[in-house]
């Protein structure tokens, strides 16, 4: 499988959040290393897996209308 890798710029310009916000904010809150971005050859320079964030993406907005359960489920109702 072939994976796309963006730069924070790049990303910033697919979900539409200031870069300034994904490095503050979402940068190890939301979008977790090894997941969702990774340091090629060890260094500073993130490279974002997008096929990964999308989906992450469109997940948690189909969980949002539902209402958590105790047992791990969610309620749709």
């Amino acid at each position: 499988m072939s994976l796309t890798y963006l730069t924070t710029a790049e990303l910033s310009e697919r979900i539409k959040y200031d870069p300034r916000t994904i490095r503050d904010c979402l940068k190890d809150s939301v979008l977790i290393e090894g997941v969702h971005y990774i340091r090629p050859f060890g260094g500073r320079k993130i490279l974002y897996v997008w096929e990964r964030i999308e989906s992450d993406m469109v997940r948690s907005s189909d969980e949002s209308i539902a209402i958590p359960m105790a047992n791990g489920g969610f309620c749709h109702g």
